[in-house]
């Protein structure tokens, strides 16, 4: 009985050195854990990486004095004709046969010259001047012109200037045309990047346009295509001729 004691004893007293050992052996691994961040990172899964996100292009930063001088004096060593011949000083052109440009919407201006350039905008004189220009430069002449003090101009036909004001502002319902003024705006500023500015344009180049939306010639705005091919040529006249007044 005395041996069983002794035995039991014994065995005891391993039991309890075992458990000492396990816990001290415990601590220390978290105490080196602790001190050795490698370490732990090594034991811990590694996590994925963040995906990088797609990088957005944006659009050149545009500049107005590299752009006037383009405007007025062209680059030929680029082939780059100056606008001013046609369109005159400061966008303010002398003739209907060419848009007066002076305080036009910048990114009117931009998508028409990248128009004629790709096509979709036909127009002889222009696909070749625009051919030459790097959407730099459109953005360059369009910044330029966009700061131009605008050019006023008035209505010349009494006859017409009620049917003008009349379509202007509150379009021809029993033809579904709605007011022009709903996008150009009530003085024919526009709206900037979507409508152009018709206040002061010549009324023969806004009447040749209405014409070139109604014939199909001029394929660039489904929305003109479609108000063009409901107004009769008296109609397209009187509103030129009013807007040309607007101020």
């Amino acid at each position: 009985m005395r041996q069983s004691s002794e035995i039991s004893k014994l065995t005891s007293f391993s039991a309890s050195l075992a458990v000492g050992f396990f816990i001290t052996m415990t601590g220390f691994s978290g105490l080196v854990n602790a001190a050795d961040p490698a370490s732990a990172t090594a034991m811990a899964p590694m996590a994925e990486a963040p995906a990088a996100k797609p990088v957005v292009p944006g659009k050149p930063k545009a500049d107005p004095a590299a752009g006037e001088a383009l405007y007025s004096n062209g680059d030929p060593s680029r082939g780059v004709v100056a606008c001013v011949g046609c369109h005159g000083a400061n966008g303010k052109s002398a003739s209907g046969a060419w848009p007066k440009l002076a305080a036009q919407h910048a990114a009117y201006i931009t998508k028409q010259l990248k128009n004629y350039k790709d096509g979709t905008r036909a127009n002889a004189v222009m696909a070749g001047m625009s051919a030459a220009l790097t959407e730099q430069d459109m953005y360059n002449i369009s910044a330029y012109l966009v700061k131009q003090e605008p050019s006023l101009g008035v209505a010349q036909n009494k006859e017409t200037i009620e049917l003008g004001q009349s379509i202007y502002r509150g379009g021809i319902a029993s033809k579904g045309v709605a007011a022009c003024a709903g996008c150009h705006s009530p003085n024919g500023a526009g709206i900037p990047s979507q409508y152009p500015r018709q206040s002061g344009q010549w009324a023969e180049y806004s009447t040749t346009q209405l014409m070139a939306f109604r014939e199909g010639t001029r394929k660039n705005s489904s929305q003109m295509t479609s108000i063009a091919t409901k107004l009769s040529d008296q109609e397209m006249k009187a509103v030129s001729d009013y807007m040309a007044g607007l101020r």
